[in-house]
């Protein structure tokens, strides 16, 4: 896939004046990849053009800095207000959900006072980054996200002589919470440096514990393994089902543990279902596209799927990235006028990345050239890389929060499946995360009809096939407004869910699991179309799982007759192995 606009390869007139800017380039490239080493892999230009922007339009902006004065001046005296009346029973003006500061024993003597001067102080921070004139909002973001790191790291919660929860611990055990702390700290330390999974994970192994619903490999190309997942009924619905995961992530977050599985739950109720299992990749890899992941993808294994069950057509489902990319297919199929498709999933995917949330803090030109000259050193970008980035904008659950419990309360929390396949990472190889970030995040090439498959651009108006797309409600991979947009794209019904969770709780939705809702509206190709907002308002909330909905939506849209199981593979072909394949296995 290539960028229609793209400067033509001149060919070399001079060959060592050609030679001598290509030495030049990898010389800057070497330099980039060098800082990022020292600096986590984000940008200091990046940061640098965001803060010159901000400080220089609130310079020149007289009224926002009397506005910021006025603001502290009122926050200094409802701070010496508390000071004064530090007898006196106050609530303290603590965020929506944020749980740092809401145990009792904050009330109390000085602790009230330093949490209430971190609390004005951190919002006075957030409206002195926001509403500067002429600042573009991406700086105003940046700013906004630095203060915000700095103030959650020195927030008096994360002290061990400020936080009044932890002095009390210390008292009561005599300091053994802070011995105990250490030795989690260095424990972590020491597996973090050994490349070890985090503590409590091997109590959670992939085919015994995790991805335990039985199946076959019954393809295996250098990119992918298709697993065919055996029949748990005496028929089956004629139309398989074809999950495509991102490569982000191993397969099995849909396959679980046999509880939470959507695997075995779709199987449960009389569905074939395929997945795609991603092969891990090295440097020699580096070279791999976008398209050659939807090749030997999701297109290999329809092909796959059509030698086992000929002429039927395929319920193809896409989490996440995956999702991207079959849109991205399906589109170039209805181009092409291949009608395998009998409907298209997509489970918080992003067709359009004009507001892809807080992950657009990490991708601006100067920060995309960083992370492509770290991933053109080394062939591929590591899985700490990226999960540096999404910690950092969930620093106080993901991060602050772990610090206090184990190492300053020196309590361990216990290891779920969800957080063990979430230790269970992969890499993504150069050329395709580049042409990800280029194409998709800074071009929107995407939903711009400028994404190109064997030469032709892809347009996702050209999907004719019914559309059911999920978006959850505290989603900071993949922000539900965000894949609601698939709304303004797509020329076919669509019927859109908004459950509660997050990008990967709010997926991994089983029916009977406590404090589940979700939001459920079709659109018919012909209806008007809402605004995210007002189809918010207008669809109605329903109690427990989108599983079902969205299951019954899937037989809707099905032939409606039951067919007996198919055989493991293609006829004259032997299944590769068992579930769940060896792929899901490399590190």
């Amino acid at each position: 896939m290539t960028r229609p606009g793209t400067p033509p390869t001149l060919p070399a007139a001079t060959p060592a004046r050609d030679d001598g800017a290509e030495a030049m380039r990898v010389l800057d490239r070497l330099r980039e990849a060098g800082l990022a080493r020292s600096t986590g892999g984000f940008s200091p230009e990046s940061l640098a053009l965001a803060w010159a922007d901000w400080a220089t339009h609130l310079a020149g902006a007289p009224g926002k800095r009397v506005e910021l004065a006025l603001r502290a001046s009122q926050a200094a005296t409802a701070l010496a207000g508390t000071a004064l009346r530090a007898n006196e029973p106050a609530a303290l003006p603590a965020c929506p959900g944020d749980p740092r500061f809401a145990a009792p024993a904050w009330q109390g003597w000085p602790y009230r006072l330093w949490a209430q001067a971190f609390l004005l102080t951190e919002a006075w921070w957030q409206q002195a980054a926001r509403d500067v004139p002429g600042t573009q909002p991406h700086h105003e973001d940046v700013v906004s996200f630095v203060a915000r790191q700095w103030l959650d790291m020195v927030a008096p919660s994360n002290l061990p002589w400020s936080n009044p929860e932890v002095l009390q611990r210390t008292f009561n055990q005599g300091g053994l919470n802070l011995w105990q702390g250490g030795i989690n700290f260095a424990h972590d330390v020491w597996r973090r440096t050994a490349g070890q999974p985090p503590e409590g994970s091997e109590a959670f192994v992939v085919g015994r514990d995790l991805a335990v619903t039985p199946g076959r490999v019954v393809l295996r190309n250098h990119l992918v393994e298709l697993i065919q997942y055996s029949p748990a009924t005496p028929s089956v619905y004629a139309e398989p089902v074809l999950l495509v995961p991102a490569w982000i992530m191993k397969y099995y977050i849909l396959d679980l543990s046999p509880h939470n599985s959507l695997v075995r739950w779709l199987v449960s109720k009389g569905h074939t279902v395929f997945c795609l299992s991603w092969r891990n990749v090295t440097a020699d890899d580096r070279d791999l596209s976008l398209d050659d992941y939807r090749r030997l993808g999701p297109m290999a294994a329809l092909d796959a799927i059509g030698a086992i069950v000929p002429g039927r057509k395929v319920h193809a489902v896409g989490y996440c990235l995956g999702g991207t990319l079959l849109a991205m297919a399906a589109a170039a199929m209805a181009r092409a006028g291949d009608t395998r498709l009998a409907s298209v999933t997509l489970l918080a995917a992003q067709t359009d990345f004009t507001e892809p949330g807080e992950l657009q803090l990490f991708i601006d030109p100067a920060q995309v050239h960083m992370l492509d000259s770290m991933m053109w050193q080394r062939g591929f970008l590591t899985a700490e890389q990226m999960s540096g980035a999404f910690q950092m904008l969930q620093s106080n659950d993901l991060v602050w929060s772990r610090v206090v419990h184990e190492y300053l309360m020196g309590e361990r929390a216990p290891m779920i499946d969800l957080m063990a396949w979430n230790a269970d990472s992969t890499r993504m190889p150069y050329r395709m995360h580049s042409e990800y970030l280029h194409g998709l995040f800074l071009g929107n090439d995407l939903a711009a009809g400028r994404t190109l498959v064997d030469g032709h651009p892809v347009a996702l108006q050209n999907i004719r096939v019914p559309i059911f797309a999920v978006g959850t409600e505290r989603d900071h991979v993949a922000p539900w407004p965000s894949v609601y947009k698939i709304h303004y794209l797509a020329d076919t019904d669509v019927t859109f869910a908004l459950t509660n969770g997050g990008h990967n709780a709010g997926i991994v939705n089983e029916p009977g699991h406590p404090h589940r809702h979700y939001r459920l509206l079709e659109k018919a190709a012909a209806a008007p179309c809402l605004g995210a907002d007002e189809w918010q308002a207008a669809a109605p909330l329903h109690e427990g799982s989108w599983w079902p909905a969205w299951q019954h939506w899937l037989v809707r849209h099905s032939a409606g007759k039951r067919v007996a199981p198919p055989r493991a593979a293609a006829p004259g072909r032997a299944p590769l192995g068992d579930a769940p394949g060896t792929y899901v296995l490399q590190r």
